[in-house]
């Protein structure tokens, strides 16, 4: 909220929090600014005060103005400029999150210029990745993708790594890079893991990665080159869709339903386009918490058997969803077929490790992309993490999260229902689909003003379109403050 006791004038101020949200991208670039008469009665100041800071983002070089359009956040601010490097990554980007950033800004500029709604500037996908690094306000985000830290909190893993440290053997492995597939002890154990979820492999078909995005990056580079089209689930994960389309994919958007893809329209893809990837989120789909069926699962290996492309399984939410889900890896036994998951979810964030499972054909191609990408991947805390599976302890953490996101849910669902919520999807795991009423992208900035990160529904299509859905974070979203502050903006836009 704006202040007239503060010591910068409203101007200033309004400048300031436009300004801000340009340059952590929580404004994407080619995102329209609300309108003058629009910004005024948002922010109870006069239309000469909205002006007045719309000239200093200007003269910040942080927006354009466009004849008769208005102003829009401009395509490369100084901010955001960086140094070429190769694949024409800025140079400075060197995490994964942080390309990922990149990309993903890139790619929605492209669809966001002209196409968002009168006065709405919206949240994309960037938004929410730096929203892990860059904290809107001291309040749970309802946007965000994880669990709040404090659930994340452990005395095992800090064990895990001291014990690792202390061995005789750490000079070893510490002064030399790691084996190129993974460590060898972490591979034989997630063989185990993976066998209780009936997907029966060995360790030498299991590759590490630097989190599970990783691995469905080198998935991508192994089996796709530019132009290639990939089935995607629609409303689906937006960084994934970023991704392919910042690689120059042909994304085909497949309409996700309760039981699984829409195999009507997957069947007249594989007729025309000839698909070469099927990527799927098959449990606790993101975000609509949907739990594939045996039939669809069925009927999906059939058609990546008659029509001859792979299928990519994201099994993020593994450690907080059923063993005996349906899962197209364990119904096919990894022959056309690949896994994906990771630890990031349920233990630490910043460990980023994750891994694939393929079949044996594929195993050299894959290694060989992700040696080129990173050569190999942290032998430390590889080997702490499998002290932490051998010893019981990540079972355990995971069962406790399981049941206060069962508590968190219950609170959740409840104050939704109370605030005129209905659920598009059956509340499970760890998101809610939710349906609100009224255009998400708007809500989305006006909850930006009062200190909350959401996630507008156009955020989980291939191409942005107005949408009422939003997805909520069950453990962000338990407390009565935010739905009040909820019901109030929603009141104000009806």
């Amino acid at each position: 909220m704006l202040m007239k006791s503060s010591t910068q004038s409203l101007t200033e101020q309004l400048s300031a929090r436009f300004a801000e949200r340009i340059r952590n991208r929580l404004l994407a670039p080619g995102a329209r600014l609300p309108s003058v008469r629009q910004c005024a009665e948002q922010n109870g100041v006069s239309p000469s005060t909205v002006v007045a800071a719309y000239d200093q983002l200007l003269a910040q070089g942080l927006v354009e103005a466009r004849k008769n359009r208005g102003f829009f956040v401009r395509e490369s601010t100084p901010a955001a400029d960086h140094r070429a490097g190769p694949d024409g990554l800025p140079a400075d980007l060197a995490t994964e999150s942080a390309a990922a950033n990149w990309s993903t800004a890139h790619w929605f500029a492209a669809r966001a210029a002209g196409r968002a709604g009168p006065g709405v500037s919206p949240v994309n996908a960037t938004a929410l990745i730096r929203g892990m690094f860059h904290k809107i306000s001291d309040k749970p985000q309802p946007g965000m993708g994880v669990f709040p830290p404090d659930w994340l909190e452990s005395t095992f893993m800090p064990a895990a790594v001291r014990k690792v440290c202390s061995s005789r053997n750490l000079q070893e492995f510490s002064l030399q890079y790691g084996e190129p597939l993974g460590d060898a002890g972490l591979r034989r154990l997630l063989a185990k893991k993976l066998a209780t979820l009936n997907v029966h492999t060995v360790p030498e078909h299991i590759i590490t990665t630097v989190g599970a995005t990783h691995a469905l990056d080198i998935v991508s580079r192994t089996l796709l080159r530019p132009g290639d089209p990939v089935m995607v689930e629609e409303p689906g994960w937006a960084v994934e869709f970023a991704r392919l389309a910042a690689m120059g994919m042909h994304i085909l958007p497949v309409p996700r339903r309760a039981d699984g893809p829409d195999l009507e329209v997957m069947a007249r893809y594989c007729e025309v386009h000839k698909p070469k990837l099927y990527v799927s989120v098959s449990v606790f789909h993101n975000p609509t918490g949907y739990c594939l069926s045996p039939g669809s699962a069925h009927r999906i290996l059939q058609l990546a058997n008659q029509h001859d492309f792979h299928v990519v399984e994201d099994d993020t939410y593994s450690h907080i969803a059923p063993e005996h889900a349906t899962r197209l890896t364990a119904l096919d036994g990894l022959q056309r077929t690949i896994y994906v998951s990771g630890f990031a979810k349920i233990l630490a964030p910043n460990w980023r490790i994750g891994y694939l499972a393929a079949p044996a054909a594929l195993v050299e191609p894959l290694l060989d992309t992700k040696l080129l990408a990173t050569l190999t991947t942290p032998a430390l805390l590889e080997k702490a993490l499998a002290l932490c599976i051998e010893q019981g302890q990540l079972r355990r953490h995971a069962e406790r999260i399981r049941t206060r996101l069962d508590a968190a849910r219950s609170r959740s669902v409840k104050l939704a229902l109370q605030a005129g919520c209905t659920f598009a999807a059956e509340p499970v795991g760890l998101f809610g689909w939710v349906d609100t009423g009224v255009d998400t992208d708007a809500l989305a900035q006006r909850m930006l003003d009062e200190g909350y990160l959401m996630a507008p529904g156009a955020l989980f299509h291939a191409e942005r379109k107005p949408s009422t859905l939003m997805r909520i974070n069950f453990a962000t979203t338990q407390e009565a403050a935010f739905w009040k502050t909820y019901q109030r903006v929603v009141a104000a836009m009806r």
